[in-house]
């Protein structure tokens, strides 16, 4: 295994503040992730989790009152959501976001009506067979599984940097669970750099490189993923596993 601890870090989130109205809900949080590894963004409901990813999206809910958010020497803190995306930002939601009274094939190409463009649509269909299948089905009416599928499809369809998934596993039976699984491991082979929340820690952190913990908006473990499972107590405490 190549030791990557050297290496200028290719995404970095530094002293990040975000609060919803008054709520203080990001606490100043700070992380790097390397070129293609797979990060396992982990805590209790309420940690703080999903704020992170839109802040590092620029959702603008929660709003980002300080701190520094660098992309492949991109400085995305000083962008809107839409310059972050374009600068290679991809936030597939938990809600996954699909859109209604458009068929998975133009749910794709809605995905590439402005540059960057990323996967070719066959490209995405050969990824996800059962997609291709579907392509004239009305997104909304795909399973959970599906649905996840399309929204990672969408994302790969532009040409992202950081992929940030927001609790992919949420709802879908365990042999679909490994399905994205499947998938999240080609990706990484492809050198996406991903983030990924989910409340299935264990299925997290056997697929992730490292992991941060956060508990009430602040980053209380930052290792890696094997640490973390070989780590019980560590668990108990801030993960309830």
């Amino acid at each position: 295994m190549n030791d990557k601890t050297n290496k200028p870090a290719y995404f970095s989130l530094h002293d990040i503040h975000s609060y919803y109205g008054e709520s203080y809900i990001v606490q100043g949080v700070s992380f790097n992730v390397h070129e293609g590894e797979i990060l396992a963004l982990l805590g209790r409901n309420g940690a703080g989790k999903t704020s992170t990813l839109r802040s590092i999206a620029q959702i603008g809910d929660p709003l980002v009152t300080q701190g520094e958010c660098w992309l492949d020497h991109q400085a995305l803190h000083d962008m809107e959501s839409f310059e972050a995306a374009r600068a290679g930002v991809a936030l597939v939601p938990e809600d996954r976001r699909i859109i209604q009274g458009l068929t998975v094939q133009e749910n794709l190409e809605l995905a590439q009506i402005a540059p960057p463009h990323g996967w070719s649509i066959e490209r995405i269909y050969d990824l996800f067979p059962r997609l291709g299948e579907r392509k004239n089905q009305e997104g909304t009416t795909l399973s959970g599984g599906e649905q996840q599928m399309l929204a990672i499809g969408r994302a790969l369809a532009r040409d992202i940097k950081l992929l940030l998934l927001d609790e992919p596993y949420e709802g879908l039976a365990p042999v679909i669970v490994q399905e994205i699984e499947r998938t999240l491991r080609q990706i990484k082979e492809l050198g996406i750099t991903t983030i990924i929340v989910e409340q299935n820690a264990v299925a997290a952190l056997k697929l992730a490189d490292r992991a941060v913990i956060l508990d009430t908006g602040l980053v209380v473990f930052d290792g890696t993923a094997q640490e973390v499972l070989d780590n019980e107590a560590l668990r108990e405490e801030y993960l309830a596993i």
